[in-house]
């Protein structure tokens, strides 16, 4: 029960919308246009007016250049983005030229456009973008305008020792680096977490079709039947009807064959003994087997243990959810287990939990805190070729979303999941899921009698011809 994905869930960043970074610099723009009003007419300080607005105005033709010649729902590629972001970077190195360089409050705005590439740009343009700003930083901080202040009287505007101007250089350049990758790593968190739960919903999209088609097979089982007896009981008339010696005899002998046929392929549809029957509750230990089942075959022995009196054994309803948690725990198991895996199950009146333990080498000390996370997962066996040399046996890297999958599903059915290892001088892993008894047992619902119909019966009475 591994997740396969032909292609991946997603392109790994998606990029910016362009109407996202347009709005964005409406925003900035209008700040800029604010500031420059505040500080020239408010404060009465002196400014490069012109340059100043002709640099802002530049941002505004850009903005309204972008929104003429794209749609606003387009996503920008990563070069794209860059290059609009860098654009900002160039934009803002302007205007704090102009206006006092890192003596300016404003040069913190240097870590908006880093953040903006940390939370949904590759990692390689955020880098690329923290090194443009930290040099911008850096020349503005070395060549600049004097910084704009009064001039009708009061003290001449304060210089700032290069010392002081190194050190917002250097603190500029720490919080682009540290806020860029604490940005980067909530986001890629906020991604991988996204990534699961996409996958985990394939996964659960997949169960419900299989489900789907075996409630479809019981449901045609059931509208079959009636026409299915109806055909039986006018063959076994025509036979009755017909001579022996007619040409018709052997025909009719051979539509009563085949209806039986149908009606023997219809019974074991509605019954245990097809193997894989859609019913929709099941005693525990049958859930038990039918997770188990399919890894019997890759030379490790399983066992399954339930207590000895079973007469108040839990009633489970048959679930897609369920059926893949507990199968991916059972599938792990048996990947790392030397020989045995031992599945035992208990009940009682408030609880119902199942362990699962195998022989192997347990779970890794450094993820056992970790496991149930996306994307948490260490080199498994090769379960195809056990019996392959060392040398030549291949392992599989999985994307460590399995558990992570069964974990998110086996609670949702309101089950708790504990990993530990087995304690000394065993060895391996075990792996507990318990469920509060009335969540999971539906035995005191009452029994579906549609279950129980596994004979068609006749629906017309016979009558001579």
């Amino acid at each position: 029960m591994t997740l396969s994905l032909d292609h991946p869930i997603g392109e790994r960043f998606f990029g910016l919308r362009l109407d996202t970074l347009i709005r964005l610099r409406w925003l900035a723009i209008s700040g800029q246009t604010l500031a420059i009003v505040v500080v020239q007419w408010l404060l009465g300080f002196t400014l490069p007016l012109g340059a100043c607005l002709a640099v802002v105005a530049l941002s505004a033709w850009l903005n309204l250049a972008l929104r003429l010649r794209n749609p606003g729902a387009r996503r920008l590629s990563d070069v794209e983005a860059a290059w609009l972001l860098a654009y900002d970077i160039l934009q803002l190195a302007a205007l704090l030229f102009l206006t006092g360089g890192l003596a300016n409050p404003f040069a913190l705005l240097f870590l908006a456009p880093v953040l903006i590439s940390a939370t949904a740009l590759s990692p390689r343009t955020t880098i690329l973008l923290g090194i443009l700003a930290a040099i911008c930083a850096a020349l503005v901080g070395l060549w600049q305008m004097p910084l704009p202040w009064a001039t009708d009287g009061t003290p001449m505007a304060p210089v700032l020792p290069p010392l002081y101007l190194a050190a917002i250089w250097l603190a500029l350049a720490i919080a682009i680096g540290f806020i860029g990758v604490h940005a980067w790593r909530v986001a890629e968190e906020t991604r991988e977490l996204s990534e699961a739960l996409a996958a985990t919903e394939l996964v659960l999209a997949r169960e419900q079709h299989i489900s789907a088609l075996d409630g479809l097979a019981a449901a045609a089982a059931h509208e079959l039947g009636t026409p299915l007896a109806t055909i039986t009981v006018v063959a076994k008339e025509l036979a009755r009807a017909v001579p022996a010696d007619s040409p018709l005899a052997d025909d009719i002998r051979l539509l009563r064959e085949q209806s039986e046929r149908c009606r023997t392929i219809l019974r074991r549809l509605t019954s245990l003994e097809a193997g894989d029957a859609p019913f929709d509750r099941m005693p525990l230990s049958h859930i038990l087997e039918d997770v188990v089942a399919p890894h019997r075959n890759f030379g490790i022995a399983i066992t399954i243990a339930v207590p000895a009196p079973a007469g108040d054994e839990p009633v489970i309803a048959r679930n897609p959810g369920l059926l893949y948690g507990l199968g991916n725990i059972v599938e792990n198991a048996v990947d790392f287990a030397e020989s045995a895996v031992n599945v035992v199950a208990t009940w009682s009146e408030t609880e119902v939990a199942v362990t699962f333990t195998d022989d192997g080498p347990g779970f890794p000390p450094e993820l056992i805190d970790s496991i149930g996370a996306p994307y948490v997962t260490s080199r498994g066996r090769n379960r195809w070729r056990r019996d392959a040399p060392e040398a030549e046996e291949e392992t599989r890297q999985g994307l460590g979303l399995g558990v992570f999958i069964a974990k998110t599903l086996l609670e949702r059915s309101g089950a708790e999941l504990s990993f530990v290892n087995r304690a000394a001088p065993a060895h391996g892993a075990s792996v507990t899921v318990r469920w509060p008894r009335a969540k999971i047992d539906i035995s005191e619902e009452g029994d579906d009698p549609a279950l129980d119909e596994d004979v068609v019966e006749d629906p017309v009475p016979r009558t001579g011809l």
